[in-house]
């Protein structure tokens, strides 16, 4: 019977890493990049034309009884940006794509920068007054701006499950990890008929008390939390990446010349540097995947535009800033080991017994430097990016249910996701999350590919992104004190809050 249990799962486990290999094969990174070539082109480069408007723009906004402010909803969307996968993600890249992997991880920030105007300008376009809050996000400008109510609920449906469901059980275990690691204590605990380290269970309680109180108290609480927790841990990160950097100087342009080396060898193609750098670009500044645009949908703005614009920065602040701080820290300190490329680009001074898709290439290099330190520093830090992810996961989540609870008109759906969320959060600190990693992986992957081909498909219905993108230009260009947008007068259609 055992056996029979454990062929089942690992069924499971294979059957979920197959519909991953389709899933996120070459054709959604062609899609990915294809997206933000198309509309880097029609939006004349948007992303770097106003990237002065952009940090204008950051500040300009105040929140008010139902929406908060650009910085708040800037820092709710680069809360679900930046996270592990800064650490682990990119250390991924370097280690099975080598180290030019990174310039192409940049490569993706430009270009997604682009995506991430076009997908955050329709979520403001399309959003809500919900119950004296503002709600939006791929379901409602799929339903509004495509008309397909099916399609939007597809949407809905796999984003509850895969940022609601399972993705929290994944950082939360990034979380007792950390402490684990921290603490490094050996104690261990009977819970439920099983063994676990007193570490992980008194962490997870924290976190689960913690996590409750702040989305108990809606988006707000979650803006205010991570309008703080959020600035401080990338720039605190940023300066320790900094510090690793002057301290071994010397190194810097063998570094940058190492990452330029081989961005055109044949064996990097999309199996390579290309391919893990475009592939960990995409999952760690997640332009185009869809989930950028319910924060941007949630702040208080005169003009749709506007907080497009803002949105796409925080592409540069997840990649140009935090990833490439990892990259260095690992590159420049040589604490890398790089697997499948011939010994021209392998370097390092580490072995393959290292694990590549963890954050032990970040940890040594920062440990080379600063001891024991070092140690504790990444497991801070792996604490603060998880647990903030966390919170953008659940507010993505709540803000699909409460799409759904349009037509079901049930308030039991949102408090069954809170404890839904919490139990997941709970188990994912003391147990491992593989499985649930690459479950989620599968539903980050579906909401990748139904926005981006959304966002496609409404360039052909009415451009409504770009629309709006002209009109806001036009009104600055004549120096206009006020912004105003008038969603009928662009020939933009079913924008009801904006009609209003």
């Amino acid at each position: 019977m055992q056996e029979s249990g454990t062929s089942i799962a690992a069924f499971f486990v294979n059957l979920v890493a197959t519909l991953n290999g389709y899933i996120w094969s070459t054709a959604l990174i062609s899609l990915a990049l294809g997206a933000g070539i198309f509309y880097t082109i029609l939006t004349r480069v948007v992303q770097v034309r106003l990237f002065g408007e952009m940090l204008r723009l950051l500040f300009s906004s105040k929140e008010s009884e139902r929406g908060i402010s650009s910085f708040q909803a800037l820092a709710v969307s680069l809360s679900g940006r930046v996270g592990t996968g800064n650490i682990a993600g990119v250390a991924a890249a370097i280690g099975f794509g080598g180290p030019s992997a990174v310039f192409w991880m940049w490569v993706v920030a430009l270009l997604g920068s682009a995506t991430a105007y076009i997908e955050s300008a329709l979520g403001q376009i399309y959003k809500e007054d919900d119950d004296g809050q503002y709600r939006g996000g791929p379901a409602y400008y799929i339903e509004k701006a495509m008309g397909q109510k099916w399609y939007a609920w597809i949407f809905a449906i796999v984003t509850i499950f895969a940022c609601g469901v399972l993705l929290p059980g994944v950082q939360s275990n990034s979380i007792g990890n950390a402490a684990n690691l921290a603490v490094g204590g050996d104690t261990m605990i009977n819970f439920l008929g099983d063994s676990v380290p007193a570490d992980k269970l008194v962490t997870g309680l924290i976190v689960v008390a913690v996590l409750g109180f702040i989305i108990f108290g809606g988006v707000k609480r979650i803006a205010h939390v991570t309008q703080v927790i959020v600035p401080l841990m990338a720039l605190g990160y940023i300066v320790m990446a900094l510090g690793i950097i002057i301290y071994h100087i010397s190194e810097l342009p063998a570094v940058i010349a190492l990452i330029f080396s081989d961005i055109w060898n044949p064996m990097a193609g999309f199996g390579a540097a290309i391919g893990w750098g475009v592939k960990r670009g995409i999952y760690s500044n997640e332009a185009g995947q869809g989930s950028g645009p319910h924060a941007a949908a949630a702040s208080e703005v005169e003009h749709p535009a506007q907080q497009g614009l803002v949105q796409s920065f925080s592409v540069y602040v997840d990649t140009l800033f935090v990833c490439s701080a990892t990259a260095f820290m690992i590159l420049i300190t040589q604490q890398y080991y790089v697997t499948g490329l011939d010994a021209s680009v392998s370097g390092g001074v580490l072995g393959p017994n290292v694990i590549i898709s963890s954050p032990a290439f970040t940890q040594l290099a920062l440990e080379s430097v600063l001891g024991g330190f070092g140690k504790i520093f990444v497991a801070v830090a792996l604490f603060f990016f998880a647990f903030t992810t966390l919170l953008a996961y659940y507010y993505i989540a709540e803000t699909n249910v409460a799409y759904i609870r349009r037509t079901f008109h049930s308030r039991g759906l949102l408090m069954a996701l809170k404890v839904v969320t919490l139990v997941s959060v709970f188990y994912g600190t003391i147990r491992e999350a593989n499985l649930a990693w690459a479950m989620g992986d599968l539903g980050v992957g579906l909401m990748a590919w139904l926005n981006i081909v959304a966002l496609l498909i409404l360039f052909f219905l009415g451009r409504p992104a770009l629309k709006a993108l002209k009109d806001y230009e036009a009104q600055r260009n004549a120096g206009v004190k006020k912004y105003t947008f008038d969603p009928k007068k662009l020939g933009i259609k079913n924008a009801h809050f904006w009609e209003k």
